[in-house]
């Protein structure tokens, strides 16, 4: 029992570190223009598939493919920011829940035509990074997609409080109204940084693609952890997230072998309604912006 704890737990570390990831791309877009954002999960499941054509379209190495996905995933989030966000900016929440989920929709509509609600999946294997402990083998794959996603945020962390675009998106995530009183252009801050969220959020598709099948409708799962990550890591905070994905993945790793897995979102959604009680803030809440 101990070793299938011990191997439960690390798994559980290895998979919070990609929902970590995955919330990032939510709470960034929060922290910095108070817009949540439903198109996450359909923005998750088109990393998922831009994965799939990539490797059987063009043949590319399923991790050399995050590259551009990456870099398609955040110039489509410029232009959904241009095109159905940036008029809403400032308006109700409703509004821009409205407008998120539009595209969401879209999205998923257009997939569904497409690929239909068929699983998919991508054939990738790294045995020579397994680790097999007493009958319980953690597959290299899950190494590999955890490291990537710490390397992902350690980037992301990098561009945040280390180059002038990190200091100009925290400076209007502060107070919006002094950035542009300072010269800072809010508006292309603002599509940068939602480009960036929609990014990180594709990045997070592929590397969940590499573990697991997937449909176009499977980024909806990753979305409501998402929420429950960043409610855990407080709401707006990129670090907070990722550490609030290690914590979930905990506490899925850590209940795996003595509850049905049909009870794990029972657990998440209870743990996030107490946390919304009693810490508003979140469990883990930093005042990343303000650094």
């Amino acid at each position: 029992m101990i070793f299938d704890l011990t191997a439960s737990v690390i798994n559980g570390v290895l998979v919070g570190a990609i929902y970590g990831l995955a919330a990032i791309g939510l709470t960034l877009i929060f922290g910095v223009m108070n817009v949540i954002n439903l198109m996450h999960g359909a923005t998750i499941a088109l990393g998922m598939f831009s994965l799939y054509l990539l490797t059987t379209a063009v043949g590319l190495n399923p991790y050399l493919a995050i590259v551009p996905v990456l870099l398609g995933g955040f110039v489509f989030g410029v232009l959904v920011y241009w095109i159905a966000v940036h008029r809403v900016i400032g308006s109700s929440d409703l509004m821009t829940l409205l407008a998120t989920f539009a595209v969401n929709m879209i999205i998923i509509g257009v997939g569904t035509a497409v690929w239909t609600t068929s699983p998919y999946n991508v054939d990738v294997s790294v045995p020579q990074l397994a680790i097999s402990m007493h009958g319980y083998t953690i597959p290299g794959t899950q190494i590999v997609a955890a490291v990537l996603a710490v390397i992902l945020a350690t980037l992301l962390y990098g561009l945040l409080y280390h180059t002038r675009l990190g200091k100009a998106i925290r400076a209007v995530a502060n107070n919006r109204a002094a950035a542009e009183l300072m010269g800072i252009n809010t508006r292309w801050v603002l599509a940068i940084s939602f480009g960036i969220g929609i990014a990180v959020a594709a990045g997070a598709g592929v590397l969940i693609a590499t573990l697991f099948p997937f449909t176009i409708l499977s980024g909806a799962n990753y979305e409501l952890k998402s929420f429950v990550v960043v409610v855990l890591g407080g709401l707006g905070d990129p670090a907070g997230a990722m550490l609030g994905g290690i914590v979930l993945g905990l506490i899925e790793g850590v209940t795996a072998p003595f509850v049905n897995v049909s009870w794990t979102p029972v657990i998440e959604f209870t743990l996030f309604v107490i946390i919304l009680v009693l810490f508003p803030a979140g469990l883990l809440a930093f005042k990343w912006g303000r650094k």
